[in-house]
C-alpha cells in the first residue's frame, strides 16, 4: 500500500512537471495563455531587458507585411502575412531554431477597402497539439481553416463576409473542443447578420452560433473566466452588448451588462482577480474602461459595475494587462498607465516612447510592448514607474510579443525576430 501510494505520488509529480514544461513551450493564441499576456515563470535573464541586434538569435524577412502576432508550438512558429503576388494572405510555419520557413499556405481573398492601418493579415492564428487554425475575413468572405503542423489542410470553412467600417481584425480562440470567434457587423441595411461562432475544432462543423445586434464590429478575442466552484464562462466584449458571459457548451448568455462599453471594442477582455475588464474607444483615444463583477450561471449573483475609468487611463486598441493587483494600460497616443485593479485608483501615467497598437506581455516582472515606430519599450511591472529600456527594432510594428521556451519572438511589419534563451 505504501509502495503503491509512493508510485502514484511519483506519477502525479512527473505529470505535473511535464505539464509545466509543456506550458512553458507553447504560446497558443493572441497574448498567450488565455489571452492574458502573462508568460510562464523562467530564470532571471532568460529574456533580456536591454539588447542590440548582436543579441538576436536570428532575424528573418517575411514574404510581405502584416500585423498578426506569432504563435508557437514546440519547434514551430506560425505567423500570417499578406500575399505579395495576389490579393490574399499566407500562413507561414517557421523553425524556432533558425527562423527558416518550413512551409507556407496561401489563401486567395477578395479585394476590399479597409483602413490604412489595417491589413489582410491582421488576425493572429491559434495552435494546439494537432492543428493550427487561421482566420481570414473580407467584406465578401470569411475563411477559417485547420492545418496540421506539417501544413496539410484538415478542414476549411467559408462563411459570409464582414460589413465593417475599418476592415476586419478579430482573432479566434480555443476552448475545449471548440474554435470560437466573433463575427460582428457594422450597422447595415444589407441583411448581413452579426454572430458569435463556435466550430468543432476537429471537423470545422458549426457547434453553435449566437446572433448579435449590428452596431459596430468588435475586434475583441474572447477569454475564459473560471469562477471558483463553478463552470467556466466565455467572456466577450463589444459595443453592441457590453461585457457578456456565455456558456461555452451551448452559446447561451449567462449574464450581460450592455451599457458599459459605449464605443468600439478593439481590445480583448482581461481577468483581474474577481473583476472582468473591458475597454472601448474611437478615433485615436480610449473612451471608457469598465470593471465588472460577473454574474453566476445559477442566477444567484447578478452582474454589476464595480467602477469605470475615462480619459487618459482608458485605452483603445492595446489590451490591458493585470498582474499582482495592478492593471497596466498602454495607449494609442503613447501613454502607459498603472492603476489598482480593485478600485481603479490611478498610480502613474508616463509617455516613454511612441504610440502603441500592440499589447503588452509580462515576463519576470517586466512589461514588454512594441510601439508603432518599431521600439520595444520595457518598464517594470510595479506601482512606481521605472523605464528599463527602449530597444529599437528598425521597423514599425502593431503586433504583440510571443514568449515560449525561454525565447521572445517579435514581429515587426515584415520581419520576425528571436531573442533570449541563451
Amino acid at each position: 500500500m505504501i509502495e503503491r501510494n509512493g508510485r502514484t505520488s511519483l506519477v502525479l509529480l512527473l505529470a505535473a512537471i511535464l505539464t509545466a514544461v509543456t506550458q512553458g513551450q507553447e504560446w497558443t493564441r493572441f497574448r498567450g495563455p488565455n489571452g492574458q499576456g502573462i508568460s510562464p515563470p523562467m530564470a532571471d535573464g532568460t529574456i533580456p531587458v536591454k539588447w542590440t541586434e548582436q543579441d538576436y538569435n536570428w532575424k528573418v524577412k517575411l514574404p510581405a507585411g502584416g500585423h498578426g502576432s506569432p504563435v508557437i508550438w514546440g519547434e514551430r512558429i506560425f505567423v500570417t502575412c499578406e500575399d505579395p503576388e495576389q490579393t490574399g494572405g499566407i500562413l507561414l510555419a517557421l523553425s524556432t531554431s533558425d527562423g527558416r520557413v518550413l512551409w507556407r499556405k496561401k489563401y486567395k481573398l477578395s479585394a476590399y477597402r479597409f483602413h490604412g492601418d489595417n491589413s489582410y493579415a491582421t488576425s493572429t492564428p491559434i495552435v494546439d497539439t494537432d492543428r493550427v487554425y487561421v482566420l481570414w475575413q473580407t467584406s465578401t468572405e470569411t475563411i477559417i481553416a485547420a492545418l496540421s503542423h506539417t501544413g496539410d489542410e484538415i478542414w476549411h470553412r467559408k462563411l459570409p463576409g464582414m460589413h465593417t467600417q475599418f476592415g476586419a481584425g478579430t482573432s479566434p480562440m480555443l476552448y475545449d473542443d471548440l474554435v470560437v470567434f466573433t463575427h460582428e457587423q457594422w450597422a447595415n441595411d444589407k441583411g448581413i447578420e452579426g454572430k458569435w461562432v463556435a466550430l468543432d475544432r476537429a471537423t470545422g462543423q458549426t457547434r453553435w452560433t449566437k446572433t448579435r445586434d449590428n452596431k459596430q464590429e468588435s475586434y475583441s478575442t474572447p477569454c475564459v473566466y473560471s469562477p471558483a466552484g463553478a463552470e467556466p464562462q466565455l467572456i466577450f466584449t463589444s459595443e453592441a452588448h457590453g461585457i457578456t458571459g456565455v456558456d461555452p457548451n451551448s452559446g447561451r448568455t449567462i449574464w450581460e451588462l450592455q451599457s458599459v462599453l459605449p464605443a468600439r471594442a478593439i481590445s480583448s477582455p482581461v481577468i483581474a482577480g474577481d473583476l472582468l475588464i473591458g475597454t472601448c474607444g474611437k478615433g485615436s483615444a480610449g473612451i471608457k474602461l469598465s470593471a465588472v463583477r460577473p454574474g453566476s450561471k445559477d442566477g444567484s449573483t447578478e452582474p454589476s459595475l464595480a467602477y469605470t475609468c475615462t480619459g487618459k487611463a482608458a485605452p483603445y486598441v492595446p489590451t490591458p494587462l493585470f498582474k499582482d493587483g495592478l492593471l497596466f494600460t498602454f495607449h494609442d497616443r503613447g501613454d502607459i498607465c498603472c492603476m489598482r485593479a480593485a478600485d481603479g485608483e490611478l498610480l502613474w501615467c508616463e509617455k516613454p516612447a511612441g504610440r502603441f497598437y500592440g499589447s503588452p506581455v509580462w515576463v519576470n516582472g517586466s512589461l514588454y510592448c512594441m510601439d508603432r515606430a518599431g521600439a520595444t519599450v520595457v518598464v517594470e511591472a510595479a506601482s512606481t514607474y521605472r523605464l528599463q529600456a527602449i530597444n529599437e527594432l528598425g521597423e514599425g510594428s502593431q503586433a504583440t510579443p510571443a514568449v515560449a521556451s525561454g525565447r521572445m519572438y517579435l514581429r515587426t511589419y515584415s520581419h520576425l525576430i528571436s531573442i533570449g534563451g541563451r
